[in-house]
């Protein structure tokens, strides 16, 4: 064991000390005996106990401990504080920027707990209100994050996206007489992706030449050609000739189970050459099933029968709901964002800022609700025909009541109820308070149901059938909440939420005007579960919205 890695087991104890806040003296001799160790020329493996316990700043109760992680590998106190500590915790030590003393804010004063939670935060403003954290300091974290998570080979959909049309140029300036198509998950438009298949009618020889040049590693163990670039993301290359460009490419956007089914219809020829992807339906004389719907083998014979709904487009989306301003944790004033909405053809915009009891994101006090209502007021006189509706973003409490009482509810226009305290919850409390929002008359939107951050945090557990029977009942809509981390309510639900008449409504949650454009991620995932424009409430133009509000408030009582 060299002596390095055994001053990184007291460097990381006397952190985890500080984070845990422990006695300042024991934390600095931990940190010093680190420093010492890390510089110490004589390997400590080779010493005896005396010798160590005589290194300057080490001692006997530190000598003791050397001596029996050498022999065991393990510090047993420094096991004991990681089994206290939470993984996510752990994890953002390894983040360039997060010491002690900001991991304690983090996780004592914000309640996070993960990675991926805290470069929500970031993306939301919640740290730049705390000490020791400024907009600067936050920007930074955020781009150690960013790079923290490229590395780890898992990508939001919204990740990949962003280097897909990279690769297509690249594919077709360096390989301009072939084929090429970006399939499998992306093409079937899932929200996370651990690899990208490409199929390429290039050779073999000339794509591994081309990626090599520019230092990609390839692992040699699968069928496919598989190769890894700087940022870990896996590439998995489809080299196929012409004939079976279509084919393969298929096979490999489609669900395991809907291919198994199309591979079963009675007149589907596997060994056919076709010449385009809508030949191989018109060969069943099936219409067109786009890839992001490929999912549920039952969509083959709706297809057949009954034919299948256009499904909702970016361009259906005819106003903002759930954003946020510098009222509360946004980024620009309202009269920013209604400038930047109004100048993207949309019609109106719900101003949904955060309730009181998110003191962490400057949440909105009573007094502070009947300013902001002022400034709407003034502000749609002066940007009318364009409308900025009132709303909150309420905080489900513990009990599952909102936070305002009714008084104070009944000023807005639009209630969205969402959870974001204690979300370490049982299913039985999680529904508790979830049914106790969804039957307050006053609630109009069900916010992110499971509270998930994808690939950070799994939400707490619900019975989603349970849930859309209430919405149904009480009038309810149910959020697809479009930020590309949360794209919550998982569209797997979404179906079932259609069967009982439930309105979806794609909301961008955004805290600035760039997060308007998060629109067409939740649309991409709506799109897989046929959701249609009628069927969602951002796609209602001015009137119809009106309408729904009237609706809403004569639902109150």
């Amino acid at each position: 064991m060299h002596n390095y890695e055994i001053a990184e087991y007291f460097s990381l104890l006397a952190k985890l000390m500080d984070i845990h806040g422990e006695n300042a003296f024991k934390i600095k001799s931990y940190s010093n005996a680190a420093y010492t160790l890390d510089r110490l020329n004589d390997p400590l493996d080779a010493m005896s106990p005396a010798q160590i316990a005589a290194i300057r700043g080490i001692g006997d109760a530190l000598a003791q401990k050397i001596v029996d992680l050498l022999a065991t590998k393990k510090l047993q106190i420094l096991e004991e504080y990681i089994n206290k500590t939470p993984a996510g915790i752990l994890e953002m030590l390894k983040i360039k920027g997060l010491g002690p003393k900001k991991i304690i804010t983090i996780w004592k004063e914000l309640g996070i707990e993960s990675i991926g939670e805290l470069l929500y935060a970031c993306e939301e403003n919640r740290l730049i209100n705390y000490k020791g954290f400024g907009a600067k300091t936050q920007q930074s974290i955020q781009e150690s994050l960013n790079y923290y998570l490229q590395n780890q080979g898992s990508f939001l959909y919204q990740q990949v996206h962003e280097i897909v049309a990279q690769i297509e140029n690249a594919l077709y300036i360096q390989f301009p007489k072939e084929q090429h198509q970006v399939s499998g998950h992306y093409k079937r438009q899932m929200e996370t992706l651990d690899f990208l298949d490409i199929v390429t009618t290039a050779t073999s020889e000339s794509v591994s030449e081309w990626l090599e040049d520019k230092g990609f590693i390839f692992d040699h163990s699968n069928a496919f050609l598989s190769c890894k670039g700087p940022d870990q993301f896996e590439l998995r290359w489809h080299i196929v000739e012409k004939d079976r460009f279509y084919t393969q490419d298929f096979s490999l956007a489609c669900s395991p189970e809907f291919l198994q089914a199309w591979q079963a219809l009675p007149n589907f020829d596997a060994t056919k050459a076709f010449d385009s992807e809508l030949a191989i339906f018109e060969q069943v004389q099936i219409p067109f099933i786009p890839a992001a719907q490929r999912e549920d083998p039952a969509i083959i014979q709706q297809a057949k029968t009954k034919g299948i709904n256009p499904p909702i487009q970016v361009a259906d989306i005819k106003g903002i709901i759930h954003s946020h301003s510098t009222w509360s944790d946004g980024l620009h004033t309202i009269e920013q964002m209604a400038l930047a909405a109004k100048e993207k053809g949309f019609e109106y915009l719900v101003i949904s800022d955060h309730s009181k009891s998110a003191f962490y994101a400057n949440g909105l006090h009573e007094d502070r609700i009947r300013a902001q209502h002022k400034e709407i007021d003034a502000l749609n006189k002066k940007l009318a025909p364009f409308v900025i509706f009132k709303s909150i973003e309420s905080d489900i409490l513990n009990d599952g009541s909102l936070d305002y009482p009714d008084a104070i509810l009944a000023l807005f226009d639009i209630v969205i109820a969402s959870v974001h305290s204690n979300l370490k919850m049982t299913e039985e409390k999680a529904m508790m308070r979830l049914m106790n929002a969804i039957e307050n008359p006053y609630t109009s939107i069900l916010g992110h149901p499971t509270g998930r951050l994808l690939l950070s945090r799994k939400g707490y557990p619900v019975n989603h059938e349970e849930i859309i029977a209430a919405c149904a009942q009480n009038n309810v809509v149910i959020e697809l909440n479009a930020h590309p981390r949360r794209l919550d309510m998982d569209w797997r639900w979404i179906p079932q939420a259609l069967k009982n008449d439930v309105l979806i409504s794609i909301n961008p949650d955004a805290h600035a005007v760039e997060g308007f454009q998060d629109c067409k991620y939740g649309v991409m995932v709506a799109q897989k579960a046929g959701l249609t424009a009628a069927q969602n409430l951002s796609s209602f133009d001015l009137s119809e919205m009106m309408e729904f509000i009237s609706y809403q408030q004569a639902k109150r009582g």
